[in-house]
């Protein structure tokens, strides 16, 4: 089995995301993915991963993983890695239908059935427009309401009614970000009392609705400085988040170690950070209580069994990262069930009922507020046959004997 064909998929629609196919000489097809800054991961793929894939074996995955490391963007979450973490992904599902095995059974198999899920509160056009992690990038202003789970809306004005709803589809955790406005007004290096009051708002409405019936996460998405932070975190430990999310950069190992130092709630981090030594350095220093990885962003699949492993002889639980797409969704519940020390799967209902379904065959089913892999060998979800003929598909492959662009 060689590697004949190699396929992105970029679609205007959603346009930071990339999908991968790789081909291989027997008609299998495996997908991967990957998220922001679409077209410099294709690139990428394009004029070095493509040339060095073609012709391979596909089931020498680490030894792929090795030789993709390039000389300059392997320690970082840049394009080369992204594409190489959708490639990973690929090389995974390929290895799952040539054996006829589930990723999870390949990685040591299921210490589960399935794992509890928690609710990110993003709406249907959350980070759509641009790669940029701004409040202009929520995609609030302008838009007609899609469905029911306008959840990013809710949590800022109405964070109670927000909580039961999520209670009664038996999903008891939720992710918010009410204090990023203020972030950035002042670049993260202040907060007064009356914003900070107005931000802790919502989880005030969350508690005096459903008690502790419901885990909220504080996001803080890296915005701010250790002061700033310090002061934020005391104000939140009344409310008992289940963890505090990136309350600075986790590039700033001393610094999130202190702030894991200073406070009784569990600092997590990861989704930003590539590899396993970017997480040695977090874990060593005591500086998380759960580990975070992106599989579309730090290494695929490889590196985030990597990253698992690593967490667990340190005592530190695992939740993968996913607010980007429905193949890495797929992928990190795979790990989710076969990862020991995982604790909870990320989701978001928004997307989940909404446009994932139109990129991917099959979903992994959520009932009971747990979630578990697809059947089926592989990742258990194929590419939609109708993604590749939509009008705004932008279609590029590479194969030993022409490469083309649609």
């Amino acid at each position: 089995m060689r590697l004949a064909k190699v396929e992105t998929i970029r679609l205007a629609e959603f346009p930071n995301l990339l999908l991968v196919q790789l081909h291989v000489d027997e008609g299998l097809v495996g997908l991967g993915e990957t998220y922001f800054n679409a077209q410099a991961a294709e690139a990428y793929i394009h004029e070095t991963a493509a040339p060095y894939l073609l012709g391979k074996d596909p089931q020498q995955i680490d030894r792929h993983a090795r030789a993709l490391q390039t000389y300059v963007g392997y320690s970082s979450t840049g394009a080369e890695m992204r594409a190489n973490s959708a490639i990973d992904i690929a090389l995974w599902d390929l290895f799952g239908q040539a054996t006829g095995q589930p990723i999870y059974q390949l990685l040591g198999g299921a210490c589960r059935e399935d794992i509890r899920v928690y609710n990110t509160c993003a709406g249907y056009r959350y980070v759509r427009a641009e790669s940029a992690q701004l409040v202009s990038n929520w995609g609030l202003v302008g838009r007609a309401r899609e469905g029911p789970y306008e959840d990013l809306e809710a949590f800022l004005h109405r964070a109670d009614e927000l909580a039961e709803s999520l209670l009664g589809q038996d999903i008891d955790g939720m992710k918010i970000w009410p204090l990023d406005p203020f972030a950035e007004v002042s670049n993260g290096t202040y907060i007064s009392a009356a914003d900070l009051a107005r931000a802790v708002e919502p989880l005030k409405k969350i508690r005096s609705a459903v008690g502790d019936g419901m885990d909220v996460v504080i996001e803080m998405h890296g915005l701010w400085n250790v002061p700033a932070a310090r002061r934020i975190i005391a104000a939140l430990e009344e409310f008992n988040p289940f963890w505090i999310e990136d309350p600075i950069r986790p590039d700033n190992e001393e610094g999130l170690s202190l702030l894991a130092r200073s406070t009784s709630v569990p600092i997590c981090a990861g989704e930003t950070l590539a590899g396993r030594r970017a997480f040695l350095r977090l874990l060593s220093r005591q500086a998380l209580g759960v580990a975070m990885p992106d599989l579309g962003w730090g290494g695929g699949i490889t590196e985030a069994k990597a990253i698992g492993s690593l967490a667990e002889a340190y005592g530190v639980a695992v939740a993968p990262h996913d607010c980007s797409g429905p193949v890495v969704l797929t992928a990190s519940t795979h790990l989710s069930v076969n990862l020991h020390n995982a604790l909870i799967q990320e989701t978001v209902r928004a997307f989940y009922s909404g446009w994932y379904g139109e990129l991917v065959t099959d979903l992994p089913p959520i009932a009971n507020g747990r979630i578990k892999p697809p059947a089926g060998s592989g990742l258990g979800t194929r590419l939609q046959p109708d993604v590749l003929r939509r009008q705004d598909a932008m279609v590029r492959t590479a194969s030993p004997a022409a490469s083309a662009v649609r």
